[in-house]
């Protein structure tokens, strides 16, 4: 099954792409849109046979390569870590698919479209079944390139071509950081698998690897190497710069690639190899301070941004951020979840984004649009849900007992445990806990403004484009609704159903080890009473499994240290996990700061209508900050692009004419060929000439001749 779910969409790829031209579009898209489906369907019954039956395995296919001590296996990892993934990555890419036959249904090309699509998802299964670096570099790579495919698949437009290249080479940048990340682990554990590779990780927590002259802590730096290709991946500040230009490419890519697949591989990367970052605090500090300024600087740049998919983007690399801050402070499950629940109001926003522009015959421009609720009302529903799923709309009646329970949409019960457990990290010792959360809370004031700023823009007001778009906009048709709904469904409902599973009280039965059901990693947080509280779990599971090993058969010595270890956890968290909760006002803190976004964008968009253009014609300094995004692409093309076309003129004007060409060609064999032509023009082709010069050569020699025997 699980060999199906990860190859049935690379048979599929391979038949839409070689044969499409010869068995048609529709046949094509049938094919790869049947077995993606049925990798979702297979998935689904993974996730449950693997989360709650605890049926986690390896199946080893085949040895990749085998050199000397490197010894690599293809093989399919199958943990509640990856089964995640795969819901997540197959659900998508299925709606995605299904969307696709009706946004893309007058592309004369559909065939190799949907080859990209089930390549690209090919790529991402193999990801996040990796059993080794090695394999998940592979898939890591594989995603890059679908990805250049499908954002340049309108090759014929220039802006498209640019897009998926800044993409490519983006990604490569951060992609050389993880091949080092990968040659320093092989360096030091001799493996790249990860089991071997973690559970080696205690032995080597003070190893050093020379460097320049420096002795580095070797652990530190491979958490390090692998989190600089988490940032190019997933778009973290610095490396961000290719997300927003992925826009080029057709809307379903785009909701493929920021919804749930590409951008969150470095999230996943973090969380699968997070025992070599609760070994590595200065790494994971600097992941807590790359994810909380990247969620800052997107969320501050969306704003200003009047393209509608552009919006949604930023909205992407903000979210992003939320992600990494909380694995940086050891929030993977927290991390995971909102990785989960982003996907399905995610992929609304962006599918619900390409049915405006789709009933809107292509106008991306909200600057131009208003109004159409009235024509567009199902569309207009959708993205309010995924609005107010982003947005984290809901309060916590439970935490504050006022009711037995929370209420509120998926991003609510994601968003908001990220950043209280932020709080309660800082609180309990982390440096970057306390900052993380104001940074939460400020961005997901902006977020809230930016998304309604978004819904305001669009759907309300005046409309301010050309009157025949607005007679003629239109909700879309069956294929492309049908995956909005499903979505808008899970954006309801995916937090309130998964909470108790991804961080609550089923957190330890529902991860199996695949991530710490920890609040926090305690190496991180420079506290290492859950880190002792955990060795003595496993102390009294070993007692326990001695005790009985020889009575009892070996899948009853299995349960009974299981049930040993689940009973002392839940006795330790009732010391130390229950009643420890943050104070009510950091639980009402993001409710707040999403009212306020609101009330913020109530008012410059619908009670002022135009207070926004009027401030964007002004053009003030602020406004031009953020409109030109924090000028980074300006400074990278100052300082990379010009920086390189400066140091190509060195070379080629100073190094190559004025050195090379000036010693050379132009130097010595330069006056040898002056001084050839010069002797060359006395050369007449007159006997006499000749004649005369030889006479006044052997008269020079016999004077030179009697001059050096003294004759004269």
């Amino acid at each position: 099954m699980a060999p199906i779910i990860v190859f049935g969409p690379l048979l599929a790829s391979a038949f839409a792409g070689l044969l499409g031209n010869h068995v048609g579009h529709r046949t094509a898209q049938i094919v790869t849109t049947f077995f993606v489906l049925l990798s979702f369907v297979l998935s689904v019954i993974t996730f449950f046979d693997v989360t709650y039956g605890g049926n986690a395995q390896t199946i080893h296919l085949a040895t990749w390569m085998s050199v000397g001590a490197f010894d690599v296996s293809w093989a399919i990892k199958l943990d509640s870590l990856s089964a995640v993934m795969l819901v997540v990555v197959t659900s998508v890419s299925s709606l995605v698919h299904i969307y696709s036959w009706g946004y893309m249904e007058h592309d004369p090309h559909r065939a190799r479209f949907f080859s990209y699509l089930s390549l690209f998802t090919f790529a991402m299964l193999s990801l996040v079944t990796a059993d080794n670096f090695l394999q998940l570099f592979f898939g890591w790579e594989g995603v890059g390139l679908a990805s250049y495919l499908l954002i340049g698949f309108w090759y014929k437009k220039k802006s498209a071509n640019d897009a998926a290249i800044k993409a490519f080479v983006t990604n490569r940048v951060g992609d050389f950081g993880f091949a080092l990340g990968i040659m320093a682990i092989f360096h030091v554990f001799g493996s790249v698998s990860f089991d071997d590779v973690f559970a080696a990780v205690p032995e080597h927590t003070d190893a050093v690897l020379a460097f320049a002259g420096m002795e580095l802590n070797a652990i530190e730096l491979i958490a390090f190497l692998l989190f600089i290709g988490a940032m190019g991946k997933s778009a973290q500040f610095f490396l961000h710069v290719w997300l927003p230009d992925a826009m080029e490419g057709p809307t379903p890519v785009s909701a493929l690639i920021h919804a749930a697949t590409m951008v969150t591989a470095g999230v996943f990367l973090v969380c699968r190899a997070f025992p070599i970052f609760e070994n590595a605090e200065a790494a994971s500090a600097f992941v807590t301070v790359i994810g909380a300024s990247t969620a800052l600087f997107a969320a501050t740049v969306g704003v200003a941004q009047n393209d509608i998919k552009r919006v949604v983007a930023y909205s992407t690399c903000s979210q992003l951020g939320y992600m990494f801050f909380a694995a940086g402070l050891g929030l993977y499950g927290a991390a995971m979840f909102h990785l989960f629940t982003h996907a399905f109001f995610k992929a609304l926003l962006f599918l619900g984004s390409g049915a405006v522009i789709h009933g809107v015959h292509d106008e991306q421009d909200m600057r131009k649009m208003g109004g159409l609720y009235k024509m567009m009302p199902m569309t207009w529903l959708m993205m309010l849900i995924g609005t107010v799923a982003l947005t984290g709309v809901g309060f916590s009646f439970g935490a504050l007992g006022l009711l037995p329970w929370d209420l509120g949409f998926a991003g609510f019960f994601s968003k908001d445990a990220i950043i209280e457990g932020a709080f309660m990290a800082g609180r309990e010792g982390v440096f970057f806990g306390i900052p993380a959360f104001w940074i939460g809370c400020v961005a997901a004031l902006l977020t809230s403004f930016y998304s309604w700023r978004l819904i305001f823009m669009t759907f309300h007001g005046k409309y301010r484009g050309p009157k025949d778009v607005y007679d003629h906009a239109h909700d879309p048709k069956f294929a492309m609704a049908m995956p909005l709904v499903v979505l808008a469904v899970g954006a309801v409902l995916a937090g309130g159903l998964f909470k108790s599973d991804f961080i609550g009280e089923n957190a330890g039965h529902f991860w199996h080890d695949a991530v710490p059901a920890a609040s926090h990693g305690p190496a991180v947080a420079g506290d290492h009473a859950v880190a002792d509280s955990q060795v003595d779990d496993h102390a009294i599971a070993d007692d326990h499994a001695t005790e009985t090993s020889h009575d009892a058969p070996p899948s009853q010595v299995v349960a009974d240290t299981h049930a040993v270890v689940d009973d002392h956890a839940e006795e330790a968290e009732g010391d130390h996990g229950g009643g420890h909760h943050p104070p009510t006002w950091v639980l009402l803190s993001p409710f707040i700061a999403t009212l306020i976004g609101f009330a913020m964008a109530i008012w410059f968009y619908l009670v002022n209508e135009g207070m926004g253009a009027r401030i964007a014609a002004r053009g003030g300094p602020l406004h031009s900050f953020l409109y030109n995004k924090w000028y980074v692409d300006e400074i990278y093309h100052f300082v990379f692009v010009r920086g390189a076309k400066a140091l190509g003129d060195l070379f080629w004007k100073i190094g190559d004419v004025k050195l090379i060409d000036g010693l050379g060609p132009n130097g010595v064999a330069g006056t040898t060929l002056a001084a050839a032509r010069r002797l060359a023009k006395g050369q007449s082709g007159f006997l006499y000439h000749y004649a005369f010069v030889m006479l006044i050569g052997v008269l020079g020699f016999t004077l030179w001749i009697l001059i050096g025997q003294g004759g004269l």
